[in-house]
């Protein structure tokens, strides 16, 4: 119910001193570390510390604020607070090391990643998928392949199996790298593997196909996903409208439009400047403005973006009281003009 405080309010001063546990205490500093507010759950860290005996902070609780800590970007604080764990000898998890590596791996730190990755094995805390996924994800975002087919010979040598994740990771490095095809053999050997692809795997494998034109292929793989009982997101439908619109198969396009609305899911002002884009390229200005007009009425921001699309759209058909029209709206909304690159 993000009443917090009035919990803590409860736990410190209604329950009766012996009746709060580490769950009491849990339950409170998880709230404070998902809301953003991982300091005021470090106080009553300290707290619990100070009190001492039954009350005492377990691995748990400290892995729940270090993890908190990195969310909001306080590295030092969630280093600083890892190495009073361990001073208070309490000794850390894989999970407080993942939280760690997958901190490193975000802020591309990867020599960090990889040193905390050894003084995990020193200490004796097996790596798990979660572990090798990170740092996987890590070089994957750097385009560096040498480094995950590195990973993953390390990964299966400790009989660790790769899962959806590790295959999601693996296919979007090829894919940024050029290597769509060998991202495609990547997707079918993940069944053989004993790994369903998911709505991630799917959406990477779209993504690829978009880039190449293969509409054909784009397809083939919903149909296969609707086999699989897949349900497709707001980010596949973004790419499926988007591969159509550009290829001017507004009918195709539209399709997926009532087909998302359908799944019950809202678009967003990217696929609606996608599609009254489109719509303007085409001169279908009616259609456009359609579109426009339910935006406003499902209350999705308009931005300047949308604004141009439309009296570009106008202008280069030879409406000039329609863009004058729309130049006004746009000033009336204090919707001021930057400079852009290119049209629409």
């Amino acid at each position: 119910m993000k009443r917090t405080e009035e919990a803590l309010n409860v736990l410190l001063h209604k329950m009766p001193d012996d009746l709060p546990d580490a769950i009491s205490y849990s339950v409170i500093l998880k709230s404070f570390c998902d809301s953003g507010r991982s300091q005021l759950a470090l106080d009553l860290l300290r707290m619990m510390t100070e009190k001492g005996s039954g009350h005492s902070p377990s691995v748990v609780s400290y892995s729940m604020v270090i993890d908190g800590f990195f969310k909001e970007g306080e590295i030092s604080k969630a280093c600083d607070l890892f190495h009073d764990m361990i001073q208070h000898g309490v000794v850390p998890t894989v999970v407080t090391y993942n939280s760690i590596i997958d901190a490193r791996c975000k802020a591309r730190a990867m020599d960090k990643a990889e040193v905390v990755l050894r003084s995990m094995v020193h200490n004796g805390v097996q790596p798990d998928a979660v572990t090798y996924n990170c740092l996987i994800q890590g070089y994957s975002t750097l385009g560096q392949l040498k480094e995950v087919a590195r990973l993953l010979k390390v990964m299966r040598s400790q009989g660790v199996l790769p899962d959806v994740v590790t295959y999601n990771s693996l296919m979007t490095c090829l894919c940024k790298n050029g290597r769509f095809k060998e991202a495609v053999e990547i997707f079918y050997s993940m069944a053989v593997n004993g790994q369903k692809p998911d709505v991630i795997s799917y959406s990477v494998l779209l993504h690829g196909y978009a880039k190449e034109g293969s509409l054909v292929d784009m397809i083939d793989l919903c149909e296969r996903m609707a086999r699989d009982g897949v349900v497709p997101n707001l980010h596949c439908f973004n790419i499926l409208i988007s591969a159509y619109a550009k290829y001017g198969r507004m009918d195709v396009a539209m399709l997926f439009f009532e087909d998302m609305l359908k799944k019950g899911l809202n678009p967003n002002e990217f696929i609606y400047l996608t599609v009254i884009s489109a719509f303007c390229k085409m001169g279908r200005m009616d259609d456009a403005l359609e579109k426009f007009n339910e935006m406003i009425d499902r209350g999705v921001p308009l931005d300047i973006k949308i604004y141009m699309c439309m009296i570009e759209g106008y202008l280069n058909h030879g409406d000039s009281v329609k863009a004058e029209e729309f130049i006004t709206k746009m000033k009336s909304r204090d919707i001021r003009h930057r400079p852009r690159k290119g049209n629409c």
